[in-house]
């Protein structure tokens, strides 16, 4: 099975805005089709409550047109057009989708920040895990969410294995992002994120990147939108990731990023397991 992952930032402008960045996103969407995932897993799609319009649907069918689509839109209390997911996967596949939210601080269980694809044997969930903030204003707040995260995982692992994708906003390691010095007090390098994602990981869960690659370094997959330069300098963060179940590990093939081009925020990350 080949999965891929992707923060897209907006949905709606990847598919019908004419900006530069958005030709760069279409390039980028390219560059999955020509992988051909069993699954894709797409985060802050951006969209209305209500979710693909007309329009996203007929161009993400001829597109994928052998995909299903299952989305989820941020919802009253929470911000409009603010985060949401959606998966796209082959239409030979027929998993149970679930919508769960985790207890966790409001208004995240409203921001459409989870999706889960149950199939017989094991589970693929994807998350768009909320930022800390500028200044940090949402730190508490996202830690509540790391362990609540946590605990909706090892309550998926006690059924059956699992396979975790999406931007957890979190560069786990002083390796994972390239000027750790500058960063100990950055949303997504704190202390307390750190901890939450290796809270995590010893419930039971493999970075499957780290799995296959150790610890090689300058691979990232995000670098800031806001400087020209980030991508250039390969000034970038890791932090979208694919997790698996300690117990499936041995199954992984491949995980890595791929090519976003001169597209800057996030570029794909594939895994590809025997599973």
């Amino acid at each position: 099975m080949k999965l891929i992952s992707w923060n897209i930032d907006s949905l709606n402008a990847a598919l019908t805005s004419d900006s530069a960045r958005a030709k760069q996103s279409r390039e980028v969407l390219a560059t999955i089709i020509d992988e051909n995932p069993d699954i894709i897993a797409i985060q802050e799609t951006k969209l209305s409550a209500t979710g693909p319009t007309k329009k996203h649907q007929t161009i993400l069918a001829e597109q994928f047109p052998d995909y299903e689509i299952a989305w989820r839109s941020s919802q009253e209390p929470a911000r409009k057009g603010y985060a949401g997911t959606m998966f796209l996967y082959k239409n030979n596949l027929n998993p149970t989708i679930s919508y769960p939210e985790i207890d966790a601080p409001e208004p995240m269980d409203s921001e459409g920040r989870i999706i889960t694809l149950e199939f017989d044997n094991f589970y693929v969930t994807q998350v768009y895990t909320p930022n800390a903030g500028d200044g940090l204003r949402r730190l508490a707040e996202r830690q509540v969410w790391d362990e609540k995260y946590a605990d909706y995982l090892v309550s998926l692992d006690q059924n059956k294995p699992l396979l975790s994708s999406g931007d957890f906003n979190v560069a786990h390691k002083e390796i994972d992002l390239a000027h750790p010095g500058n960063n100990h007090h950055s949303a997504g390098f704190t202390d307390e994120e750190r901890a939450g994602f290796t809270n995590l990981l010893n419930k039971g869960f493999t970075d499957t990147f780290r799995y296959v690659h150790g610890d090689v370094k300058d691979v990232y997959s995000w670098w800031a939108q806001r400087s020209r330069t980030s991508k250039i300098n390969n000034s970038g963060w890791r932090i979208d990731y694919w997790l698996a179940s300690n117990r499936i590990a041995d199954k992984i093939i491949r995980s890595e990023m791929l090519d976003s081009g001169e597209r800057r925020d996030h570029t794909p990350i594939v895994l590809e397991i025997n599973i």
